[in-house]
């Protein structure tokens, strides 16, 4: 059974956010994407206080491709230590999943 996860990053300005995303789907590691913002941010960065605003990026990914996911966020974002994290998706519509399942299986 495949096992989905919502991951999600941060970039500085809306226009990263949509290229991170495009290169992300087109690649066909995510689905889809959604582009949050701006939100406003308040962080511990390099020893310092600080409050910022941001572009969050939300994708919808198989479990099973995460390795490849994060190495792809890595390499291709503005950023040197940004944030990739990924929680679990527990439950959703069927065909929804199924397309998710679909458009990100390994060639």
């Amino acid at each position: 059974m495949t096992e989905f996860l919502q991951v999600s990053t941060a970039t500085e300005t809306r226009e990263a956010a949509v290229k991170l995303a495009q290169s992300v789907v087109s690649a066909r590691l995510a689905a889809g994407a959604q582009i949050i913002g701006p939100v406003v941010s308040v962080f511990w960065h390099q020893g310092e206080f600080g409050t910022g605003e941001e572009w969050q990026l939300l994708l919808k990914v198989r479990a099973d491709r995460y390795n490849k996911i994060e190495a792809h966020l890595l390499e291709h974002h503005p950023w040197q230590n940004p944030e990739v994290s990924a929680v679990r998706i527990v439950a959703g519509a069927d065909a929804y999943l199924r397309w998710v399942e679909t458009t990100t299986a390994p060639v």
